[in-house]
């Protein structure tokens, strides 16, 4: 029986348009009218993740920046895992040594030294992960995107790093090389002990608190639900949905994921521009009925 599905967005939910298509929302309704629980897991900050939600009438728990803030359906916080201040500036520091360009999520918004560089490393990804869509369009979605809007321009990260109002839930780092992250990682987590590196997609890195992490956000939901995790299905294509496909019952790989997630789910679906996400609905739904 299933009681429970969990989602990533980008690379699984949403197609390469950043978008949820008819399919994979009629399927989620699906489930939801079948008393499922759906669960949106993403690296997405609320508000950006709630914005293509609500474009396709999807009302649901959304466990967003890796787990690292949780809220119901009304969009009532109801855990967060936060960095230290002292944490954050000691992760930048690592960040500029390896020349990266990095922004920090936080409760007054994201916070970046340079907005224009946050735009054409933006740019760049996209284009390289979505080679079929042009920079004008990427450069329209960017505009559009909820995220990009509210970044904030600071002169000095110190400036942030002062302010004790200020929770750090994640700081996203881009590395144009594509090699990096292994070495970044093992170094950051061996000289900081309360943080977990992850990647969401195309040459970038995210750092959380060591207790924000999807799955850990996961198993805490379907706990207070009363639900097992051998009775929850999670979808994913990236890294940083490694956590959540490893403690559920029923772990489901995009066609489009990397090896590595392929490698550790037994079950692939098709591609996120092929409603891979429906297609493992209603296969789930007609196997467990």
């Amino acid at each position: 029986m299933i009681r429970c599905i969990a989602s990533d967005m980008d690379g699984t939910l949403l197609n390469s348009k950043q978008q949820i298509s008819p399919a994979n929302r009629d399927a989620i309704q699906l489930a939801q009218e079948q008393g499922v629980e759906f669960v949106i897991a993403t690296g997405r900050s609320y508000q950006e993740a709630k914005e293509v939600l609500d474009e396709a009438g999807i009302r649901c728990t959304v466990i967003g920046l890796n787990g690292a803030e949780v809220r119901n359906e009304a969009g009532e916080i109801t855990h967060r895992s936060v960095i230290s201040a002292k944490t954050a500036s000691q992760v930048a520091d690592y960040l500029e040594k390896f020349g990266l360009y990095y922004e920090f999520f936080t409760n007054k918004g994201i916070f970046t030294e340079n907005y224009e560089t946050s735009i054409e490393m933006l740019v760049d990804i996209f284009q390289s992960a979505n080679p079929e869509v042009s920079e004008e369009e990427i450069r329209i979605h960017l505009k559009n995107r909820g995220d990009i809007r509210h970044i904030q321009n600071v002169y000095d990260s110190k400036e942030i790093f002062n302010d004790p109002s200020i929770r750090f839930f994640k700081i996203l780092a881009f590395d144009k090389k594509e090699s990096l992250f292994e070495e970044l990682s093992r170094k950051l987590e061996y000289e900081l002990n309360d943080i977990h590196v992850t990647s969401s997609g195309f040459r970038n890195i995210e750092i959380n608190h060591i207790s924000a992490q999807k799955g850990i956000a996961l198993e805490r939901f379907v706990k207070e639900k009363g639900i097992s995790l051998q009775h929850t299905m999670a979808v994913g294509d990236n890294l940083n949905d490694l956590s959540m496909l490893e403690r559920v019952g029923f772990p489901i790989a995009m066609g489009n994921a990397v090896q590595a997630v392929k490698n550790l789910c037994p079950y692939e679906t098709s591609k996120n521009d092929e409603d891979g996400v429906a297609k493992a609905i209603h296969k789930i739904l007609e196997i467990c009925k």
